[in-house]
């Protein structure tokens, strides 16, 4: 499973802007860390939201694969991929053993980004990178997904890019808040651990296909206690592909605020759902929906009152 997903996984870099001190320029410095994923073979990179949220640049570093081939008389005859001019590459990082050797080399890209959707805390970055250092993750789906299945993350914990933890899958349908305090729900639980730098990392199946994206821990530590989450990749697919044709995501609202049903009933409206305040720049008021105001003598003048939504 390893050896087939980590040339997928990227690690993720963030820098921000900061002013010398003892003098006027602007320098980069680092952020922090995080985990992410290479989708296809255009450079789009798919991570968490709250690993670049705060950040001015980021740096993508990704798995370009070595050959190796032995000649009649022993020598080794070295050929790699084509690199970009701007990647930097480092030391060989990981080997496989199993008739040719690859290895695989450090390149590391300046990235930009696509698009963000705060609300599901997913985020579609891109490099410039040729096609021979990108290896798009195999995605698999979330559907049908059951408790006690097994369960892989990898990511770059605490700094140590690609590392594989193992558990299973504890539960599905759960529940969590995205950075912007709205619930992402139908979330994965798992408890192969995740821990800082993980976030933005693949969960895969035992066949080694993209079943979520690792996104964050109970914890009271702030390290693993055997309770991870995941974004489902049902969820994610149709978010990233909607990033990257049109940079952002938009959803519906009603466009108004109500009263909850409890405090609605002791103003003595026992059926339907209290309107009270319509937004001027919302459909709803372009639709002459009204809300509830206070008179000048102190009265509650109550707004629409909605009983029905066409045939339901």
């Amino acid at each position: 499973v390893f050896e087939k997903a980590a040339p997928s996984v990227v690690y993720i870099d963030t820098f921000v802007e900061q002013r010398d001190a003892f003098s006027t320029n602007i320098l980069e410095v680092p952020l922090g860390t995080g985990s992410g994923f290479v989708w296809d073979e255009r450079g789009h990179i798919v991570t968490n939201f709250h690993v670049v949220r705060q950040a001015k640049t980021a740096q993508i570093a990704v798995l370009s694969k070595v050959f190796d081939d032995a000649d009649e008389n022993g020598l080794s005859i070295k050929a790699t991929n084509d690199s970009s001019i701007n990647a930097l590459s480092s030391p060989a990082t990981s080997r496989r053993n199993d008739g040719g050797v690859v290895n695989f080399s450090r390149k590391v890209y300046k990235a930009r980004v696509i698009g963000v959707d705060p609300g599901k805390d997913i985020a579609v970055l891109k490099i410039d990178a040729p096609v021979s250092d990108l290896y798009p993750i195999d995605v698999g789906t979330s559907k049908g997904l059951r408790t006690g299945q097994s369960a892989f993350a990898i990511g770059n914990p605490f700094g140590l890019d690609h590392s594989m933890t193992v558990g299973i899958i504890s539960g599905v349908g759960r529940e969590v808040k995205s950075p912007t305090g709205r619930p992402i729900t139908n979330v994965i639980q798992t408890d192969a651990a995740i821990n800082p730098g993980n976030s933005g990392g693949p969960l895969l199946n035992s066949s080694g296909k993209l079943i979520g994206i690792n996104t964050s821990i109970y914890s009271p530590s702030g390290a693993s206690a055997g309770i991870g989450f995941a974004i489902p990749i049902d969820t994610v697919k149709l978010i990233v592909d909607t990033l990257i044709r049109d940079g952002k995501v938009v959803r519906p609202i009603l466009g108004i605020s109500y009263l909850e049903s409890k405090q609605a009933r002791a103003l003595g409206i026992e059926k339907g759902v209290l309107v009270l305040d319509v937004p001027t720049t919302s459909a709803a008021f372009k639709a002459g929906m009204r809300g509830t105001n206070r008179t000048e003598s102190g009265l509650i003048d109550l707004g629409d009152i909605i009983i029905k939504i066409e045939d339901m």
